[in-house]
């Protein structure tokens, strides 16, 4: 399949990269990439993102390139949406136009594009341009091994998450040796958080509920304001209520502006989120999954906590001696 992308790409000379909205560090670390390949390739690039990128990854390579716009205008002949699982989550107008590529690595990935390159066996999207840059014949410099790095770490939860094997910590290494400095990268990533995440995490916490292998907590709109925190700062939150001895699955529910929750799944592998994800509207890994749901907050947990209920008894009920 990576063949057929290539060979795609040599029939386009200019291109649109994007990713979904609200995007992680595999979207941003795989879109700054893949346009570095492109051009290397000769190819006109230019990457459009409806919510920009995190805080987080703006000291990434060629990150102040990332155009922030809801609509693609211009002429391009092709677009590559890498790590989203349909036009929908870019949140972008104008993709129907040009000759689309997916390239995506999510167990949900859907083919919506004229041409999908679909390997869930990857451990990131990066790791998919990770090979279409070695066959395209793209050497791997320094800035592209960051932007992948980071896109690597972030994506399989700092090595934690199922997926992860000897092809992670092997692509990992060639990066390293590509010019990726991984304690730079990580310190970046885990080490520049803005107080106002800090305070939202106390909020969280304070709202945190166990029953058996389950725990979930949430945020408000008014914990949102009194920390002063923005969106971004919710992401990764939800794995302080896994990290417990005993918890399989975690739930975070943040209210949005229109009163509905979005609700980020995680779960230590013996139960697959996605499945719950992918039921209430939204996709995602196995083990990270998130999806968005009506509101007001009883109900919007009865509804979620309910499904991980039934699947993690399902769970149970399967690895029980019989």
């Amino acid at each position: 399949m990576v063949g057929e992308v290539i060979k795609k790409i040599s029939e386009h000379e200019s291109f649109v990269l994007t990713s979904h909205a609200r995007p992680d560090g595999d979207a941003i670390g795989s879109v700054l990439a893949c346009s570095q390949i492109l051009q290397a390739l000769g190819k006109r690039a230019q990457i459009i993102l409806s919510d920009g990128v995190p805080v987080l990854y703006r000291r990434l390579p060629r990150a102040e390139s990332v155009i922030q716009a809801s609509e693609v205008n211009g002429a391009c002949e092709a677009a590559i949406i890498l790590e989203c699982e349909s036009l929908q989550r870019t949140r972008l107008r104008g993709l129907e136009r040009p000759f689309l590529i997916n390239i995506d690595h999510h167990a949900s990935g859907r083919p919506f594009a004229n041409l999908n390159w679909i390997d869930p066996s990857a451990c990131a999207t990066a790791e998919m341009v990770y090979h279409l840059a070695r066959r395209a014949g793209v050497k791997i410099t320094a800035d592209m091994a960051t932007c992948l790095y980071t896109a690597v770490l972030t994506d399989t939860g700092s090595f934690r998450f199922s997926g992860t094997n000897h092809r992670t910590f092997a692509l990992a290494e060639e990066l390293v040796r590509c010019g990726a400095d991984p304690v730079r990268i990580g310190q970046a990533v885990y080490f520049s958080n803005p107080i106002s995440k800090t305070l939202l995490l106390g909020a969280a916490l304070r709202n945190l509920k166990r029953d058996g292998a389950l725990a979930w907590m949430h945020v408000t709109r008014e914990d949102m304001a009194a920390c002063q925190a923005s969106d971004e700062d919710c992401e990764g939150l939800v794995n302080y209520a896994l990290g417990n001895a005993g918890i399989e699955v975690a739930a975070f529910f943040r209210e949005l502006e229109n009163g509905r929750f979005r609700v980020s799944l995680r779960s230590k592998g013996a139960v697959n989120v996605a499945a719950v994800a992918d039921e209430l509207g939204g996709g995602g890994h196995e083990c990270a999954s998130g999806c968005s749901v009506e509101g007001p907050l009883a109900a919007a947990e009865n509804l979620v906590l309910g499904k991980l209920r039934c699947i993690l008894s399902h769970a149970s009920a399967t690895h029980s001696p019989s």
